[in-house]
């Protein structure tokens, strides 16, 4: 990929001072990049940091270290009028649907907030516009009169969707955007995203704690655990050929639709814990609970790289 990419994710830290010199590392030397139009997922188990690092990466929290860039500048280095318009580039849809959106306001109104903010449009054209989100969303205009009780969780997934499409975002953070729904209205959602992608040519960052559901979305995955990513391929080679031994133990809970396959595959229990973050074990964060730790995954972290061509993990075996 010779173009410079869309997203760029450097070393960015995000520590919370809980106070009495206890310092919350939620997210330590985070490393990626999204290219223009690509779906990169982000996984891991819940408390592992990836909502974190989605709202470090939008500027929703201050970072502590490292950098984003986005389009080439630094997000954390922007200010007024720069910011402003940063924030019209990047938009979120956040994980819960019922607490995301206003209760005060209609529809119409928690949609055409943006619009109203950049100035994009008032009146008719305002009007207009809602009402090209609501159908872009699979809703019907005569919605946009109606207040966010009135609808489920999957409709107001859909209404927060369309908020972030209004003033036309490059790159949409989606933050377990599926986790709060029925799973029956999981896969019309994630088919929605992949249908406004192909429309629009948006970029995605996706957040989830479902493999399954994220491959059948992502372009590329990077797998975080306790703070760290430990492993970034392609979905296919994350499947295919996971080096981790984070990685393969999430994996092989993955039921395989095919008997004769899942009665001889070997399933990887992971033994205790995760490690609390306030105090992670020495060297490798995995170590207290990977099958395959060695003394010197005690003695030193290991360097997150390309081991692979396009394929990067943090681990001492390789």
């Amino acid at each position: 990929m010779s173009k410079r990419p869309l997203l760029e994710v450097n070393g960015l830290q995000k520590h919370f001072n809980l106070g009495g010199g206890k310092i919350l590392k939620a997210v330590d030397n985070l490393n990626f990049s999204i290219a223009e139009g690509e779906t990169f997922g982000l996984v891991g188990e819940s408390g592992c940091g990836k909502s974190t690092a989605g709202r470090t990466i939008i500027r929703l929290y201050e970072a502590t270290g490292g950098e984003v860039l986005f389009g080439g500048e630094n997000v954390h280095t922007l200010s007024g009028r720069k910011l402003h318009e940063f924030r019209r580039h990047m938009q979120m849809v956040f994980q819960d649907p019922y607490a995301s959106l206003n209760p005060r306001m209609t529809v119409g109104n928690i949609i055409a907030e943006g619009i109203d903010i950049h100035g994009l449009g008032s009146g008719r054209k305002r009007k207009e516009r809602v009402s090209e989100l609501l159908d872009a969303v699979g809703l019907n205009e005569e919605h946009a009169t109606r207040f966010p009780h009135e609808f489920s969780g999957g409709q107001r997934q859909r209404i927060g969707i369309a908020r972030a499409l209004a003033i036309d975002p490059r790159l949409i953070i989606a933050d377990e955007p599926i986790s709060a729904l029925d799973v029956s209205v999981q896969a019309q959602v994630v088919n929605l995203f992949k249908r406004l992608q192909k429309e629009r040519g948006l970029t995605y960052l996706f957040i989830a704690h479902d493999l399954a559901m994220v491959k059948h979305i992502s372009d590329r995955i990077g797998v975080m655990y306790l703070g760290k990513l430990v492993e970034v391929t392609t979905s296919e080679e994350l499947y295919a050929n996971p080096l981790h031994p984070y990685t393969q133990s999430l994996l092989s809970a993955i039921p395989i639709p095919d008997p004769n396959v899942e009665r001889t595959r070997e399933r990887i229990i992971l033994e205790g814990e995760i490690p609390s973050p306030l105090n992670p074990p020495s060297g490798c964060p995995f170590r207290t609970r990977c099958p395959k730790a060695m003394p010197e995954c005690a003695a030193s972290m290991p360097a997150f790289k390309e081991v692979q061509p396009g394929h990067f993990t943090a681990c001492h075996l390789y």
